[in-house]
């Protein structure tokens, strides 16, 4: 039976890597995946999906005002798809998480999510809370603060290192701008912000 699946973290948890395995592991078991990352997402290239650790699939690419029910349609009229796989899931709007659900409950199809929960200032992302909202199963992936602890929270900073308060919730950068943390090392950094 089809189910949405949301696979959240924060920012180098290997949620990318988590993603191109799962497909990986349907390529070698005969079965087509169908892989769609944020169109503005571009940090491996346009059209790219790519982990930290340097692997990385081509894949459609979608805007927040597509209708991801059509297009996840059309794809399935060129032939079977055996599962869909959805990076940087965060940046969808609300009724594109919508979309997927019906997906899977009418078109019988299984859709992994993977993306952010929260953003640099602790809010979660408008696709992130209908997925989690939606989501049929949700899968925590793991990554660690400097103390060692899970973290669950992230920070953004700017080209001298200092803490970040303010700006766009949307920024796409890596570890030159992002740090995970636990929640207790967020609040200090932020209160340092």
């Amino acid at each position: 039976m089809a189910k949405l699946y949301f696979h959240y973290s924060t920012m180098n948890a290997g949620k990318s890597a988590v993603l191109l395995q799962a497909a990986h592991n349907y390529r070698e078991r005969g079965m087509e995946p169908y892989l769609l990352t944020a169109h503005f997402a571009d940090r491996a290239g346009a059209g790219q999906i790519e982990s930290r650790i340097g692997i990385k699939a081509v894949a459609d690419t979608f805007t927040t005002s597509e209708n991801l029910f059509a297009k996840i349609e059309a794809r399935l009229a060129e032939g079977p798809v055996a599962c869909i796989f959805v990076d940087e899931s965060q940046f969808m709007s609300e009724q594109q998480v919508w979309d997927l659900a019906r997906v899977v409950d009418d078109l019988g199809v299984p859709v992994m999510c993977y993306g952010l929960r929260v953003d640099f200032q602790g809010k979660l992302f408008p696709g992130s809370a209908t997925l989690l909202a939606l989501a049929d199963e949700m899968r925590e992936v793991r990554t660690i603060c400097h103390c060692g602890k899970r973290a669950t929270m992230v920070i953004r900073q700017d080209a001298e290192g200092r803490t970040m308060a303010d700006g766009a919730q949307v920024q796409v950068g890596g570890n030159e701008t992002y740090v995970s943390l636990c929640r207790r090392h967020w609040r200090a950094a932020m209160a340092d912000a």
